[in-house]
Order: structure tokens, then C-alpha cells, then sequence
């Protein structure tokens, strides 16, 4: 067995691994690496090299930005305010963070960057109203997925470029289509996600609209948290009071966030402000802008510095890097061009091109969207001289690259991840792996089935 072929079977067994009790992908990862580049005959310092330096930089720098954030009160108080309107109507909370996600990234900021702003307002508001993490974030990020073909945004302006490099003339509605039938496609994910959840939407909804009306529910006379499923016993031990099957914030009646100081938010705003539009507009490294912001506003508003290390999920860090720097290490042998071989169809221009959107699609997942399209694009050449529409082809193989985003071994799952409170964070990875691998398939066939046959 050649190294390519062994890097593509322990890559393989390491996501089954992440379905197994007490088993650390993160620990698991670099380990595999080394083992690999060993029978390969790379060298460690080498596969040092494939360790993504800039990836780690940026999940420390946003979340120590959003760690004094919270810490400051700031956050939950904005949260509060932005989300008062909506009042006891829970329906519109996930159509909300679609509706921002998409705005985010339609003017231009990168995916990264809109995730990192969005993921701790989505697992806050999660908490907050009492809805399942994972269909909050499947909502937001369709959000963010959609607005990335906008005629401003980054995707959007390339794509015209790449496809005018590659040698096809494109009509000139193919931007505006190519936006339109992106949104078109993340509206429709989002409602799929949102019937799918519809229980624990109708749930959360009658729960904060009896908490209005009624009684909270019993709690201890200690005052203390139960944890949800838990049962609330009297103190002479006699019989329950109160199960609990929700946790206390979709039961109890939101308590307003008390008002910071106007130090506090204005400083935080400023400095949220500075990271948008330092990401979006100039282009600076999101990591170190917000470890800068991070500091300034730490030593500002005076919170101690261990509250800001505390907060950055140093086992979410150490499980990308490892994987990235796995997968650096199989493209380097090579492995990648051999599964594009694997999948590659001969036949009609159709199914040739149903091959390049699972190309697209599965390369996608483990790289760079934007990077994958630029690739991709040069294949559809000869598929659209063959016959096959150049706006329907683009929009099919653009749909099957971002599609597959929601990653969690990626920086998708790392800024989600690293927001979500520890206890969330091994139920959420799964539900995101386990969408996430289905998406590898289902999203380019999808994609290729509504734009690529006709």
C-alpha cells in the first residue's frame, strides 16, 4: 500500500474514531500525521510546515476578542436588546440569524469572519430561548452561505473573473442568477432545518409565552441550578416539586441583562466595528486584530487576564491544527488527485459534470471554497463547449463548493466550537460532523440535480 493510499485509510478510520467513546480526534490527529509522513518518508520538520499557524491565530484572536466581550456584559446586553423585539415569537429567531448571516457576507465580509461575529450571538440566543444549538447554527450559517455569491461580496466578483480566465463566455445575468439562485437555495436549507426542528420551535415557543402568563416553575430554595432532566425534590426530601426537561432559560422568564456602563459598550462597539470592517474592507488578519482588540479592551475595562485565557478552547485549537495539518500532509502525496481520479465519470456532458460538482464537493469540504471554485471552474470549459448551459454549470459547481461548509474540522466548526459552552461542545461536533459528511454528498447532487440537467 503506497502513503497516499494509507493517508486516505487512516483519514477515513480517524472520522470513525470521532464516533467512539473516550476516543480524542484531537489528540488522535498529529499523532496519525506523524505516523504517515513516517512511511512516507517526509520528514517531521516538513510536516511541521503543513501546521496551519494562521488558523490557529485566528481562532485564539476572535475568541479572546468575544471572550472580554462577554465578560464585560456588553454581549448578553445587546443580545437582550436586539432579540426584545421578536418578543415570545420563536419562529423568528432562526429566519433572524439567517437574515443577518446572509446581510454579513452579501457587503463583502469573508465566511470566517461572519462566523466569527454570528457564532457566539447564535449559541447565545440558543440558551437564551431554549432551542437545540445545532439548528440555530444550520439556519445562520445557510445565512452566511447564501449572501457569499452577492455581486459585492468576495465569491460573487471572482466568480465572473475566474470564468473569464477560464475561457467562457458567460451571459451577462449570470452574477445576478448565480446570487439569486444562491439565496434562493439558503432560504430553502433554512426552512428544511427550521420543519425539521418545528418540535422544539413549537416547544420553546409555548414555554416562553406560559412563562409570561404563569408561575416559573418551582426551583430549590437554595436557588441553585438544576441541570435539565434533573428532578427538583422538596428540602425534607419528600416528593418532586418539579421536573425539569428543558434547561431553566426556555422555562423561566428571561431576566433583562442588567445595562453596562456606557464605557463598556461604547468600547466594546467601537471595537466590534474596528473588527468588521478591519476584516471586510482591508483585509487584515482577523487573528491578531482581535487579540489587539482583545488586549486594549482587557486592559480598558480591567478584567483579569486568566478570564480571557479560561475562555479559548485550547482542545478545539489542537483538534483543527492537527487535522489541517493532516490534510496539508495529504495533498502533498498526493491523495486528493487520486480520489479526483476515483470520481471522475466519462460519459455525457451531464454525468461529467455531476463528477466535477462531487470533485468540487468533497475537496471543498477539507479546503478553501474559494480555492476549490478557481479549480473547478477550468473543468466546466470543455462541459459548456459540449452543451451543457455556463450559468447553470457555474451555479451547480459554486452551490456544491459551499454547500459542504459547515465543517466541523474546519474553521466553520473551530469558531463554533470554541464559542459553545464546553458541555455543548462534544453533542454539537458530532451533529455538525454528521451533517456535515452527509452534506458531502448530498449537497453537490442536490445541486447538480436543480441546476445541472436542464
Amino acid at each position: 500500500m503506497d502513503a497516499a493510499t494509507l493517508s486516505i485509510l487512516i483519514l477515513a478510520l480517524l472520522f470513525l474514531g470521532a464516533f467512539i467513546p473516550r476516543f480524542s480526534l484531537a489528540v488522535a490527529a498529529l499523532p496519525a500525521a506523524a505516523l504517515v509522513a513516517v512511511v512516507a518518508g517526509v520528514s517531521i520538520d516538513q510536516l511541521l510546515e503543513f501546521f496551519p499557524a494562521d488558523f490557529f491565530v485566528l481562532i485564539v484572536g476572535i475568541t479572546a476578542f468575544f471572550a472580554v466581550a462577554k465578560t464585560s456584559g456588553a454581549t448578553d446586553w445587546l443580545l437582550a436588546a436586539a432579540l426584545r423585539p421578536i418578543g415570545d415569537r420563536t419562529i423568528l429567531v432562526p429566519l433572524l440569524l439567517f437574515a443577518v448571516g446572509a446581510l454579513i457576507t452579501a457587503i463583502g465580509t469573508f465566511p470566517a469572519a461572519g462566523i466569527a461575529i454570528m457564532a457566539p450571538i447564535t449559541l447565545g440566543v440558543a440558551a437564551q430561548r431554549g432551542l437545540p444549538p445545532i439548528l440555530l447554527c444550520l439556519t445562520m450559517l445557510n445565512g452566511i452561505t447564501c449572501g457569499l455569491f452577492s455581486p459585492i461580496a468576495v465569491f460573487g466578483s471572482a466568480v465572473p473573473r475566474m470564468l473569464t480566465k477560464a475561457g467562457i463566455d458567460m451571459p451577462s445575468e449570470t452574477g445576478p442568477a448565480l446570487f439569486l439562485a444562491s439565496l434562493g437555495t439558503g432560504l430553502v436549507l433554512c426552512l428544511i432545518v427550521m420543519a425539521a426542528g418545528r418540535r422544539s420551535l413549537r416547544a420553546a415557543a409555548t414555554s416562553a409565552g406560559s412563562a409570561g402568563q404563569s408561575a416559573p416553575n418551582p426551583i430549590p430554595a437554595s436557588g441553585d441550578e438544576v441541570l435539565p432532566g434533573h428532578t427538583v425534590t422538596s428540602p425534607e426530601g419528600g416528593t418532586p416539586t418539579a421536573v425539569l426537561s428543558r434547561p431553566l432559560a426556555a422555562t423561566q422568564p428571561a431576566a433583562r441583562a442588567p445595562k453596562p456602563s456606557s464605557l463598556t459598550l461604547g468600547s466594546v462597539a467601537i471595537a466590534l466595528i474596528v473588527l468588521v470592517i478591519g476584516g471586510a474592507v482591508f483585509q487584515l488578519n482577523l487573528g491578531l486584530l482581535g487579540l489587539a482588540l482583545a488586549l486594549a479592551l482587557q486592559l480598558l475595562l480591567r478584567i483579569q487576564p486568566s478570564v480571557i485565557i479560561g475562555h479559548l478552547p485550547w482542545e478545539i485549537v489542537l483538534l483543527i491544527a492537527g487535522l489541517l495539518t493532516y490534510i496539508g500532509l495529504m495533498q502533498h502525496l498526493g491523495a486528493f488527485q487520486r480520489i479526483t481520479r476515483v470520481l471522475t465519470i466519462a460519459g455525457s456532458p451531464t454525468l461529467s459534470l455531476l463528477a466535477v460538482c462531487l470533485i468540487v464537493g468533497v475537496t471543498s469540504f477539507f479546503a478553501s471554497s474559494l480555492a476549490v471554485i478557481a479549480t473547478g471552474v477550468p473543468l466546466i470549459a470543455p462541459l459548456v463547449a459540449a452543451g451543457v448551459s455556463p450559468v447553470n454549470a457555474i451555479i451547480a459547481v459554486g452551490l456544491s463548493a459551499v454547500l459542504v461548509d459547515v465543517n466541523p474540522l474546519g474553521i466553520t466548526g473551530g469558531l463554533l466550537l470554541g464559542a459553545a459552552a464546553p458541555e455543548q461542545r462534544q453533542r454539537l461536533f458530532r451533529h455538525l460532523l454528521i451533517y456535515g459528511m452527509c452534506s458531502i454528498v448530498l449537497g453537490p447532487l442536490l445541486a447538480w440535480a436543480a441546476f445541472g440537467t436542464w
